[in-house]
């Protein structure tokens, strides 16, 4: 063991280290023993590497495949971030460490603040929220907060259509009513509808922009104006921020509050459900507003600041998902301004480029341009009673996971494709041509099939409305 040790590196040694002279004494009660062998069965070391390594193939990861859901779970997540946050220095601290060794953490968050400021054009973040939808929670917490400070009664948001789901729910818990605004085919809004439903009641009116269907909101500055008016706030769903980050910002058209998913737009996937990162931004007339403890710089020390008389409060334990946060930071500072710049621009790219090969052969509601993601309607292919949801088990036979399907939900038999700013032209391509092939080829000449799919997986076809409504929990005794 000692020549062992001596080939070690030495920040190795110590979880090598055998402690000789310490004896455990442990008595184990009699009814407790095993009276005959465990029988466990006798296996060579190569099979069971092979065992562990095939089960591993079976995981969908995006270091296998293309991941069709784009940045909304599955963006690249540089290998530079794991080595950093999984080194002792990040990965031993606890929040119930006094503030004076906290220090190196506290920096990296508050430099994080003052890049997503720079960003976005905002005055103010706070990094506490756990998940987008959390953000959106705040932001609208925030806005109610601010509308009581000046004495009004606000209660209604309006929201688009073509909004993602959680921008209606968020609305309701923060305690407002929805008012929900029809959106044109490509999910943009029109000014002259908007101005129709505004009213001294609204609080704030919700946008994505770049919107669901991968459309710029070319109105954006005439509908911050009728906004503003009005004499309401503006809220931005960061949602779709690698479409225009470091190109345009939030802040300069006319956003009072906003979201960012830092587990999207700066790496640290959440796919299969988490941790998440969702801070909100805010223009300096609401930063009085915003959750505790705030984080400020006093000279070359960094403190926690909890006297914050009209702050809606704390939402989170702690001071959010500092890793998710870690990683946001070690991204955007490898990048630089310009890489971000390029990010965008490759996303965009990249996006255009599978439109491309697609417009001419199925219906695409938003036209023949778009920003980082697009939405296909193939309604018109289908026959014999095929649906979105067949074709996109069939990719499964082909070892790819479905894009975003039925949303957003204005698009009929919607499949939503965005393939993010890291994948190559080969692997563009041989996507649309397995996408293409059901489509077009075996819609024709084997639809049964596709109904019938998947058919070379593990698990074949379920009955999903079975399987939610009675689920089979393996901890439930049968």
């Amino acid at each position: 063991m000692e020549k062992l040790l001596n080939e070690l590196p030495s920040s190795d040694v110590a979880a090598y280290t055998i402690k000789s002279d310490i004896k455990i004494d442990v008595k184990v009660p009699e009814h407790l023993k095993r009276s005959i062998s465990l029988g466990l069965p006798s296996i060579t070391e190569n099979n069971l590497l092979r065992h562990f390594t095939n089960l591993s193939r079976k995981n969908y990861a995006l270091s296998t495949v293309f991941y069709p859901l784009g940045s909304c779970t599955m963006k690249h997540n540089p290998l530079i971030n794991e080595r950093i946050v999984k080194s002792e220095a990040f990965n031993s601290i606890h929040p119930y460490q006094p503030t004076e060794s906290l220090q190196g953490a506290f920096e990296i968050m508050y430099g994080l603040e003052k890049d997503l400021c720079e960003l976005t054009g905002m005055d103010y973040f706070s990094l506490q929220q756990a998940a987008g939808a959390h953000g959106e929670f705040a932001g609208l917490l925030v806005i109610a907060k601010y509308f009581k400070s000046i004495k009004q009664s606000r209660t209604k948001i309006i929201i688009p259509d073509s909004a993602h789901g959680t921008n209606p729910a968020s609305a309701s818990l923060a305690g407002f009513e929805i008012i929900s605004l029809k959106s044109e085919s490509d999910g943009t809004v029109l000014p002259e509808k908007l101005k129709k439903i505004l009213t001294s009641e609204v609080a704030a009116v919700m946008l994505t922009v770049p919107n669901t269907l991968g459309t710029f909101e070319k109105n954006i500055l005439e509908i911050s104006k009728i906004v503003h008016k009005n004499g309401s706030l503006l809220y931005y769903d960061g949602a779709n921020l690698n479409a225009v980050m470091g190109i345009v910002k939030p802040g300069h058209m006319g956003f009072d509050v906003m979201h960012i998913n830092l587990h999207k737009t700066f790496s640290a996937p959440h796919g299969g459900g988490g941790p998440g990162s969702g801070p909100i931004g805010v223009k300096s007339f609401l930063e009085p507003f915003i959750p505790i403890p705030r984080i400020e710089k006093n000279k070359s020390k960094f403190t926690l600041n909890y006297k914050k008389s009209e702050s809606i409060g704390r939402l989170k334990s702690f001071f959010g998902n500092f890793h998710v946060i870690l990683k946001a930071y070690i991204y955007i500072k490898a990048l630089g301004g310009k890489g971000l710049v390029s990010v965008s621009e490759q996303a965009v790219l990249n996006a255009n480029y599978m439109l491309a090969r697609l417009r001419n052969k199925v219906d695409i509601p938003a036209g023949d341009r778009c920003m980082h993601e697009f939405v296909l309607s193939p309604k018109s292919l289908f026959r014999d009673n095929i649906k979105t949801l067949d074709v996109a088990k069939r990719l499964l036979d082909y070892n790819y996971y479905a894009p975003t399907i039925y949303f957003p939900l204005i698009v009929e038999e919607a499949i939503m494709i965005e393939p993010t700013e890291t994948e190559s032209k080969e692997t563009l391509d041989t996507f649309i041509d397995i996408l293409s092939k059901i489509l077009f080829d075996e819609i024709i000449k084997e639809p049964q099939k596709i109904k019938e799919a998947p058919i070379n997986t593990t698990v074949c076809r379920l009955n999903e409305v079975e399987a939610a409504r009675n689920p089979i929990l393996k901890w439930k005794k049968q």
